[in-house]
């Protein structure tokens, strides 16, 4: 493994345990050149998951992306980076939980809407909006009347 501080390649794992959501072991690494420590998780390596977009096209699964629709949602809330991060963790597990090579981007859009909605009422609120294309505020309000109910 290479040190991220001076690109050295003689590291050595001082500790490894379980991370918290125990599918993955976290190493603490030590570099020897520098002396530096820094932390690394090591996770299975799965089967590629495949997208179905709304226009039928295919792409490969990338969690940056649901990443990037939770983190846009969650902006400016009083949400901590743990919160959003174990919210990702469990919106990723669940999808690969479902055992399939292909999902729709729908289901997908659908299982992020439900944690947020766990999560954060205004973050669900946000991401619902663009996610169903709300077209005007009648939608919207429709969408706000489901929560308060």
């Amino acid at each position: 493994m290479k040190c991220p501080f001076c690109n050295q390649d003689n590291t050595r794992v001082v500790d490894s345990r379980p991370a918290d959501d125990n599918s993955s072991i976290r190493r603490r690494r030590l570099c020897d050149e520098c002396g530096k420590r820094f932390t690394t998780y090591e996770k299975v390596e799965t089967i590629p998951l495949i997208i179905i977009k709304k226009d039928q096209n295919r792409e490969q699964y990338d969690r940056r992306k649901i990443e990037s629709g939770v983190l846009r949602a969650c902006y400016k809330r009083p949400i901590s980076a743990q919160q959003i991060n174990d919210t990702i963790d469990r919106i990723e597990t669940e999808i690969f939980n479902r055992e399939e090579r292909e999902i729709p981007s729908s289901i997908i859009g659908e299982i992020v809407m439900e944690r947020l909605k766990e999560l954060d009422a205004v973050a669900y609120v946000r991401f619902a909006s663009v996610y169903r294309e709300f077209k005007d505020v009648n939608t919207f309000m429709d969408e706000l009347k489901k929560i308060l109910n």
